[in-house]
């Protein structure tokens, strides 16, 4: 039987499949009036990462899904990404995921049983790391492959940390390097090495475990996690919350040591275009900034790492935190200041 590549099953893969941030604002900016709960400390009106539900005095229930078509041929790190992919917003809350449940979508007439078990088995390993079960799920048969997570995750309400509490003078700390979407392109057009291939799995497979020690942190005012909208939309949201200005230097942002020069030869994913069209008007570049480095900070980040705005002097705490956990290239990539909600780059 000829091999089958899962990518060319789908029109997309990973976070670069969600819809394009102008449309899915153009979606849901029908105002409704709803139904007010006062243990529901964060619902759909933010653009945070997960939904968050008070128990009690000293406990919340995050709650988030997560699932996308197939970003890498291989079922096994398929499962294992979109697993990892989706346990990652409840880091981004500061919270400690507790259980998992799983989403899957697959042409059951066209990929043989033994993938798709490799695909669930993938994101079990996942949840095994993470110390939780998979409790169980939901499956259909659809035309194109679909694996993610519903997961759900505990937090003190007094830790719970939100997109929006930035502060002016945090400085900004990213957990990954960039390049996650650049490479998965490069890998589609046959054009990535076993180097390359290691990267993209190791970055992709490495649980943001560090979100649940971050939440310990009074300076920590803000996290969440880049993917699918890229560096620049993530934190415009984070802009927005607080209504600060981001002041970024490129030299300081890591990128993953495959992926550039992949970005410098302009491959990369049409969501890259997308984002850039959808937040575009919000970014300024200095003009030092090459075209490829604009279109490196707008690249979907599928499993992403976490951005966390924090007060400047704990800033060599949390980067201590980060090396602990095995994230080699968090850096200091900027700080947050006063000003319109918008990212200046220089």
């Amino acid at each position: 039987m000829a091999e089958i590549k899962l990518t060319q099953l789908s029109h997309g893969g990973g976070c670069g499949c969600k819809i394009a941030p102008a449309v899915l604002q153009s979606i849901l900016s029908d105002v409704r009036e709803k139904q007010v709960f006062p243990a529901l400390l964060v619902g759909s009106e933010t653009c945070d990462d997960a939904a968050v539900y008070q128990l009690n005095a000293t406990q919340a229930i995050v709650a988030t899904t997560d699932f996308f078509m197939p970003i890498v041929d291989d079922a096994f790190d398929f499962g294992r990404i979109a697993a990892t992919n989706a346990l990652s917003d409840i880091y981004a809350m500061g919270a400690t995921p507790i259980m998992a449940l799983a989403i899957v979508g697959m042409p059951v007439n066209v990929l043989p049983v033994e993938v798709i078990r490799n695909i669930l088995d993938g994101g079990e390993s996942v949840c095994r790391d993470a110390g939780i079960p998979l409790a169980g799920g939901h499956s259909i048969d659809s035309p194109e492959p679909i694996y993610g997570l519903v997961a759900l995750g505990v937090v003190h309400p007094d830790q719970l940390k939100r997109n929006s509490g930035a502060r002016e003078g945090d400085v900004l700390i990213l957990g990954k390097g960039l390049g996650i979407g650049i490479l998965a392109q490069a890998m589609k057009k046959g054009l990535l090495d076993e180097a390359g291939y290691r990267e993209l799995i190791d970055t992709t497979t490495r649980l943001n475990k560090v979100g649940s020690q971050l939440a310990a942190l009074d300076g920590v005012h803000a996290l969440t996690d880049v993917t699918g909208f890229g560096l620049l939309g993530h934190l415009l949201e984070i802009c927005r919350g607080a209504g600060l200005t981001a002041a970024l230097n490129m030299e300081d942002i890591p990128v993953l040591s495959c992926a550039r020069p992949f970005a410098q030869q302009g491959i990369g994913p049409g969501a890259i275009e997308r984002n850039q069209a959808s937040f575009g008007m919000d970014v300024e570049f200095g003009p030092g900034i090459a075209d490829w480095q604009q279109r490196l900070l707008a690249d979907p980040q599928t499993s992403g790492g976490l951005l966390v705005s924090v007060d400047a002097s704990l800033a060599d705490e949390v980067l201590a935190l980060f090396a602990r956990a095995g994230f080699g290239q968090a850096a200091i990539i900027g700080r947050l200041c006063e000003g319109p909600a918008t990212v200046r780059v220089a």
